[in-house]
């Protein structure tokens, strides 16, 4: 399936993607609501979805909405947030049978946009607040939320290196919102909100599944009904690079280290030497054949684990490992080398070709699941792009060692953040 066929419709206030596919028994609906990253907003934006899944206007307790979805075949409904470069996407879920596979000819298809649409267009209001009981027990689920990125020290360590190495950018802000801010958001504040995010936020409905186009547009054009907006635009230039590397350490009660390196690639979706920078980070730490892997984890035995990941809309390249608190140097030494082996072309043909390969079958895997399609479709919406999963595969392929050094070289050290022990 290196073809997809996505058929895009602008629509009053919305973009439609329908994907027409029999690859899957169930048709998805995914609806992506983007707008800036914002201190002023982040925390409401945090509990907006969560508030809008537990109860609408026609079904008033998340007990009612849950049976309702049971009566649809079990359907499921989930929502999920995320950023994309300086953006705050939230995303609104749902999965549901085909009806073309059951005895009964239901129409599953518009139930589930009539279900979306309800929630999204008819939440659960009475005198300009929402419900304040779901307000009240989703804010303390938010908190929740916040405590447990703290709690998982893996992901408290990137979400601090992103904190100090984007300080003053919108980046930095993290998807659930400040906990210090949940108490004061009230059931009013909240729907004052709501109505901003109605009237501005750049909206994708995408419908993927063995559908008709024609009956998709219809129910759509009949059941979602938006105003025109023009979504904000963040200008998303790339930030300028600091004088040297900011080191910042942590002390913790935990029993192993978190070395986390922030890098500037100076390289966002949609630039040339994007793909180049995809087969960059597959050698340097992306895979379980790259050199962080083989040569910090398994030669040096200096870590529990060492990879690396690109944020593809912000330009940025994160290093993560868990290693011993004494071993911080030989660690960070060992890293910069494999960076600097990259940036001297010291890899192999065989290197190049492996990584290709993972990248093609990792890629071709994420479109296996509907969900992993949209969230490679949704790179587009975000950037304004026009790249097809053929034309991503034939860059990939095409790339040279000279692109991958080319790309090497325009990466830079930002910040080194470390959480250690109170020992030492």
């Amino acid at each position: 399936m290196t073809a997809i066929n996505e058929i895009v419709k602008k629509k009053p206030g919305y973009t439609l993607h329908i994907v027409q596919t029999d690859k899957y028994k169930t048709n998805s609906l995914v609806l992506k609501m983007k707008a800036p990253l914002d201190p002023e907003t982040v925390t409401l934006r945090g509990l907006l979805p969560h508030v809008m899944q537990s109860s609408t206007k026609t079904y008033q307790s998340t007990t009612e909405l849950r049976s309702h979805l049971d009566e649809l075949y079990g359907a499921n409904f989930f929502v999920d947030l995320g950023k994309k470069g300086e953006y705050h996407v939230v995303s609104m879920s749902v999965e549901i049978a085909n009806e073309k596979f059951l005895k009964d000819s239901e129409p599953l298809l518009q139930k589930g946009i009539e279900f979306l649409a309800d929630v999204l267009q008819n939440p659960h209001v009475e005198n300009n607040e929402f419900d304040k009981k779901t307000v009240e027990k989703e804010k303390r689920n938010q908190k929740v939320r916040i405590q447990a990125v703290y709690d998982d020290k893996m992901r408290y360590a990137n979400s601090r290196l992103v904190e100090e190495m984007c300080k003053g950018e919108r980046f930095a802000l993290h998807v659930n919102g400040v906990s210090e801010e949940v108490e004061s958001t009230t059931a009013k504040s909240l729907y004052e909100y709501y109505q901003k995010v109605m009237a501005e936020d750049q909206f994708d409905l995408y419908v993927i599944g063995d559908v008709d186009v024609k009956e998709v547009e219809s129910l759509c054009d009949r059941l979602l009904q938006l105003n025109e907006r023009t979504p904000q635009q963040v200008d998303a230039s790339l930030v300028k690079q600091k004088e040297n590397e900011n080191v910042v350490k942590e002390k913790q009660d935990v029993k192993q280290g978190k070395l986390n390196m922030g890098y500037r690639t100076h390289t966002q979706y949609g630039d040339d030497d994007y793909f180049a920078l995809q087969v960059f980070n597959g050698i340097f730490g992306g895979f379980s054949h790259s050199k962080l892997f083989i040569n910090v984890r398994e030669k040096a035995s200096l870590a529990y684990y060492a990879a690396s990941r690109l944020e593809s809309h912000k330009g940025l390249l994160m290093v993560m490992s868990g290693i011993e608190f004494e071993k911080y140097d030989q660690a960070v030494g060992i890293i910069n080398e494999q960076l600097q082996a990259m940036k001297d072309g010291d890899f192999t043909d065989g290197e190049i070709d492996q990584t290709k390969a993972v990248i093609r079958n990792q890629l071709l895997e994420t479109i296996d699941t509907s969900r992993g399609l949209v969230e490679v479709l949704y790179h587009n919406a975000v950037a304004h792009e026009e790249i097809d999963l053929k034309h991503w595969l034939d860059e990939i392929e095409k790339t040279t060692k000279e692109d991958i050094v080319k790309a090497a070289n325009k990466v830079e050290l930002d910040t080194i953040y470390f959480l250690t022990g109170m020992e030492g």
